[in-house]
């Protein structure tokens, strides 16, 4: 069974940082792409970052330049830094891992809670 288990989210001020980690480290597949998502109140689930095995990486543009994503590809873990948190970054965060062959997986999502 494939689990993902991930960790860091909390409350914290505008301007401060937290950072998100995700273990899928329990799990013997191959990993092609690890990824962060959200889900705010009322929205869609979108986007927030992905890293390939390559280390290629994608953000959504509300993140750009604040938020950082990594991978320690021996670990099969993905983190997720994030600075200047504002309080539309308010959601509950979700771990994506994109298998090489049995197609992809969520963790059960960590809330990460910004006040001004």
């Amino acid at each position: 069974q494939v689990q993902l288990v991930e960790s860091g989210g909390g409350l914290v001020q505008a301007g401060g940082s937290l950072r998100l980690s995700c273990a899928a480290s329990k799990n013997i597949f191959s990993i092609n792409v690890m990824g962060w998502y959200r889900q705010a109140p009322g929205k869609q689930r979108e986007l927030v970052a992905d890293i390939t095995s390559g280390g290629i990486t994608r953000y959504a543009d509300s993140v750009k330049g604040r938020f950082t994503i990594s991978r320690d590809n021996a670990k099969k873990m993905v983190y997720l830094q994030m600075n200047s948190l504002k309080s539309e970054d308010t959601a509950v965060y979700y771990c994506n891992v994109v298998w090489a062959s049995i197609g992809s997986s969520w963790g059960q999502g960590t809330q990460v809670t910004v006040s001004s």
